[in-house]
């Protein structure tokens, strides 16, 4: 499976950062990514403090380096440095070997 990993450093950024990915995450960023063609799956990831990533999985190559192109060409614009503060530090391709759908089933987003 075809993946891509956008990492931003949470060091040093603004009291309240978090929250504010959080909250950027469930009122728009989840719909925006939510059906979107090409895409297989996206997963917001953080360690308070530490980083903020959005994992993704793509249908083809292609999708994922046409993707990883216009991101990477306005990631300094992009919804997460602005809330950060800074671009991201970490913008790369790479494999993702398998995904287990657990017993306790999928969830797409935390309930409200």
């Amino acid at each position: 499976m075809l993946g891509l990993t956008v990492r931003w450093s949470l060091v040093g950024a603004p009291e309240g950062t978090e929250d504010r990915l959080a909250s950027y995450v469930a009122e728009t960023s989840h719909a925006r990514f939510t059906d979107m063609p090409g895409l297989r799956s996206k997963t917001w990831r953080q360690v308070p403090g530490q980083w903020f990533e959005g994992c993704y999985v793509f249908a083809s190559s292609r999708e994922r380096e046409e993707f990883q192109r216009t991101f990477t060409e306005g990631a300094d614009e992009s919804p997460g440095s602005q809330i950060i503060g800074t671009s991201p530090v970490l913008i790369e391709a790479c494999d993702v070997v398998a995904v287990a759908e657990g017993g306790a089933g999928f969830v797409a987003a935390p309930p409200a």
